[in-house]
């Protein structure tokens, strides 16, 4: 995606919000979701980020792309790049979730909203409050207090 003066805040907004999910995938051994990479079990990995994500979001919100990628180099940890997509009401996010030994990451690779307005903060605002609307309630929680990945 061509990054623009709101690219950051949606990151962010993308990020806070798959926190939880990006840690439930860092669970996961490292060697198993590259050699799932490498031999395009995609099934597979399109069960582990439904497995993930349905203790956080709604079916179908959260679900495995069209692929991902790995680096694993003698000596270096293995890091895992894993496509995403984020559906909530309104919008499609396409994004890349790198997972690390110790930390994740995301980036956007696009946003597609269903009936884009013509302010960008609009748009924003429909995203954020998109993915609130998709998420799981805890129970006695007055916010979600979700962070970005660690």
């Amino acid at each position: 995606m061509r990054k623009c003066s709101y690219s950051a805040q949606r990151e962010r907004i993308v990020a806070e919000a798959i926190g939880p999910v990006a840690s439930e995938l860092r669970l996961l051994d490292a060697a198993d979701l590259v050699s799932l990479l490498r031999f395009e079990c995609y099934g597979n990995l399109a069960d582990l980020v439904a497995s993930a994500a349905e203790l956080y979001f709604l079916p179908g919100t959260v679900v495995f792309g069209a692929g991902g990628d790995y680096k694993l180099d003698w000596g270096d940890q293995p890091e895992v790049t894993l496509d995403l997509e984020l559906r909530p009401r309104g919008v499609t996010v396409y994004a890349r979730l790198q997972l690390g030994n110790e930390r994740a990451g995301l980036e956007i690779t696009h946003v597609a909203f269903d009936d884009p307005m013509a302010d960008p903060d609009d748009n924003t605002a429909l995203l954020a409050a998109s993915l609130r609307e998709s998420q799981f309630k805890r129970l006695g929680s007055p916010s979600l207090g979700l962070g970005a990945a660690a």
